[in-house]
């Protein structure tokens, strides 16, 4: 990749919210398509939500995770079977990965796909709708050679709590049919994903927005901080004034 596509890049670094969650930022160039990552960090085994867009993405949050002291993950928690949440789990071996029944099926039809940079541009021409989607995939990957995609090796249908107390639970809504959310009461965080958003730019109705009856159902009084996988994060009144609006 040329030196000022690697300039356009961020270093990436995790931040602490509060409690044991740490958040990395999502890319500030939406043509990337680099959500945020979140680790809720705990000595009985930490919480990985969501794996990285790509191999070298989980290789730049890893080197994140080491450079702030911050434990390997025991459990990785994917919100949704989009490619930008998933496509890192390849580089993250040994961790139970946590999906939605519903996204493993998707997965396992994602994985079964001849993935290369001339398959993603015979899709292109198939359908110019994939355009940006699959010009910020070839982006991501720099070798195709051992690059797999990972269906969950544990699934749940509707509410799953992890051992560390991390609460995962299925919303569903318009972006995503598999579309979950991650809650650490422990901190009072919910980790939302693409939950509330639109659907993906080739699948979008022209007018079509965000959910933001899904948002109302998820805000309350336990939770103090949402977390939104390609906005900026907000406190619960941020949250409340920007749904009114």
């Amino acid at each position: 990749m040329a030196d000022n596509d690697a300039a356009a890049t961020p270093a990436i670094e995790f931040h602490h919210l509060t409690g044991r969650v740490w958040v990395t930022p999502f890319h500030p160039d939406p043509a990337w398509i680099q959500p945020s990552v979140a680790l809720v960090a705990d000595e009985r085994g930490s919480v990985l939500v969501d794996a990285g867009q790509s191999p070298a993405h989980a290789a730049e949050i890893q080197a994140a995770l080491r450079a702030a002291g911050l434990p390997e993950p025991r459990w990785l928690v994917y919100t949704h079977h989009h490619w930008d949440h998933v496509w890192g789990a390849c580089a993250w071996p040994g961790v139970e990965i946590v999906g939605h029944v519903s996204g493993a099926d998707l997965l396992r039809a994602e994985a079964a796909r001849p993935w290369s940079t001339r398959y993603l541009r015979e899709q292109v021409r198939a359908d110019p709708r994939l355009g940006p989607s699959f010009r910020a995939r070839a982006l991501a990957v720099d070798s195709w050679d051992d690059f797999t995609v990972r269906p969950p090796t544990r699934t749940f249908t509707d509410e799953l709590e992890l051992p560390t107390g991390v609460v995962v639970r299925h919303v569903g809504g318009h972006h995503a049919p598999d579309s979950t959310v991650v809650v650490d009461p422990a901190s009072g965080v919910l980790l939302l994903g693409d939950s509330w958003y639109p659907p993906p730019l080739h699948l979008r109705p022209p007018d079509d927005g965000p959910d933001l009856a899904l948002v109302r159902r998820l805000l309350t009084d336990d939770i103090g901080w949402y977390v939104s996988s390609h906005s900026p994060t907000m406190t619960l009144d941020e949250a409340r004034a920007a749904v009114a609006k």
